[in-house]
């Protein structure tokens, strides 16, 4: 499968955009895809507490944002009410939140994925968000998406210990080949 042309369908004029021209060079994040055709998510490697919960969020949006924004503030914005948002609760406290992303019909393939994943502070290293992340995935599935993509991330490897696969990876520049950067 080619996963370049892929992105390219799902985020037209990506590298043009001014946030994603003015990222330091150095910077490098990746793209990484399970697809649910074939693959659902390993389970978590370690436990999380017996206490957390997880489900959909039907709170309102100021309390989500006002979470996210915690969390980190560039992402409030996509807290708008279009996307479905999970969590993981500790009672009725937000522990670890995402939307559920639905890219759309790409080359034949329904395509949504987990994104603005976050874990207030004192719930991470704990196992919480990937176990939030591992269900969400699995409820793409469940809902018939054929694959489950994880968009704009520096975290990769945290994503492949559920199974998720690195596809791409990139720059402010575009796409990174084998030692040249492909320029857009």
């Amino acid at each position: 499968m080619d996963y370049e042309k892929l992105f390219h369908d799902m985020h037209p004029g990506f590298f043009r955009d001014a946030h994603i021209r003015n990222l330091p060079e150095d910077w490098i994040y990746t793209e990484l895809v399970m697809d649910l055709r074939t693959e659902t998510p390993k389970e978590v490697p370690y436990g999380y507490p017996e206490n957390i919960t997880f489900g959909a969020y039907s709170g309102s949006l100021e309390k989500i944002r006002e979470i996210v924004r915690n969390v980190e503030d560039g992402w409030v914005p996509f807290f708008d009410g279009t996307c479905r948002i999970y969590c993981a609760f500790d009672k009725d406290k937000i522990a670890s939140f995402c939307i559920l992303d639905d890219w759309g019909v790409h080359d034949h393939l329904r395509i949504g994925g987990p994104g603005c994943v976050g874990t207030l502070p004192e719930y991470r290293k704990r196992g919480i968000g990937l176990e939030m992340v591992r269900r969400a995935t699995v409820i793409l599935k469940e809902d018939g998406f054929d694959l489950s993509w994880i968009h704009y991330t520096h975290v990769g490897p945290w994503y492949e210990k559920l199974g998720y696969k690195t596809v791409l990876s990139w720059n402010k520049n575009g796409p990174l080949g084998t030692g040249s950067v492909v320029h857009f």
